[in-house]
């Protein structure tokens, strides 16, 4: 994602980053480095992610940069400001993603754009597979395909979406280690998922299993497990007013067509 911001000619003064810790700090740093004098916004949902992120990304009060850098602001910004929305891996994870596309569009600012990506409906195939094999409510909910998430974008204000994804295969060496993966890029929100909290036995049943339908010998045991990343990104086009007798045009409207250059004619 971050190598596609080559591409966009716009340098975004301000940014917001949507949940950098299950995004990746990593990502939050290369942005920094390619827009330096550019200031952020970081906003992370629970209370206790808030505070975990202000200690990972504010700069100390000894480091350079944070004399000399723009500011890193931990708070949601006012809709209509921010000229970029990077958000990774956080629409699948969201119970009505079309309410959250459409808060991303009230943040952006006329001609800002918006950076995203998610998992698609081929992720973690193995593991579904396995537990419809074993009689199992489905271990997680079903993704979106990437042209619907086209869609909502259209219908939420968007303009030019680009769409596009990629999968990706990771091995791991334990049963363990693979559900500790999952549980950090999701959750189950499958209306049909177990009601109550599973025991020690079937959690050991469950990394039996895992281990043992899992196990590649081409990979010399290890567990695959196959994601599907759906990118996206598009742009807010300029609000457009029909013109009658008498047309309502709101504050933040007018304020950004009153910045667009005068056409002849």
């Amino acid at each position: 994602m971050e190598e596609r911001l080559q591409w966009i000619r716009l340098q975004p003064d301000p940014w917001l980053h949507w949940e950098p810790l299950r995004g990746g700090l990593d990502a939050h740093s290369a942005i920094q480095r390619r827009y330096p004098k550019s200031e952020c916004f970081v906003v992370e949902a629970p209370f206790d992610h808030s505070k975990f992120a202000s200690k990972k990304l504010a700069k100390p009060w000894w480091n350079l940069r944070r004399w000399t850098g723009a500011p890193t602001r931990f708070a949601m910004p006012d809709d209509g400001v921010v000229q970029m929305l990077w958000a990774n891996m956080a629409l699948h994870m969201a119970d009505d993603p079309q309410a959250l596309i459409a808060r991303w569009h009230r943040l952006l600012a006329p001609r800002g754009f918006l950076m995203f990506s998610c998992l698609g409906p081929d992720s973690a195939q193995e593991l579904h597979t396995l537990y419809a094999r074993l009689g199992w409510p489905p271990p997680g909910h079903a993704f979106t395909d990437m042209h619907d998430w086209g869609d909502m974008l259209v219908q939420a204000g968007f303009a030019e979406p680009v769409m596009d994804m990629e999968r990706i295969t990771l091995t791991f060496e334990t049963p363990a280690r693979l559900l500790q993966e999952l549980r950090g890029v999701g959750r189950n929100l499958h209306p049909q998922r177990f009601a109550g909290l599973r025991g020690r036995r079937w959690h050991a049943a469950l990394q039996q299993a895992l281990g043992r339908e899992l196990a590649d010998p081409a990979e010399a045991g290890r567990l695959p497990l196959t994601f599907e990343i759906i990118y996206g990104h598009a742009f807010k086009p300029e609000p457009r007013v029909r013109v009658s007798e008498q047309s309502a045009v709101s504050l933040q409207d007018m304020r950004a067509m009153l910045g667009q250059p005068v056409r002849k004619g």
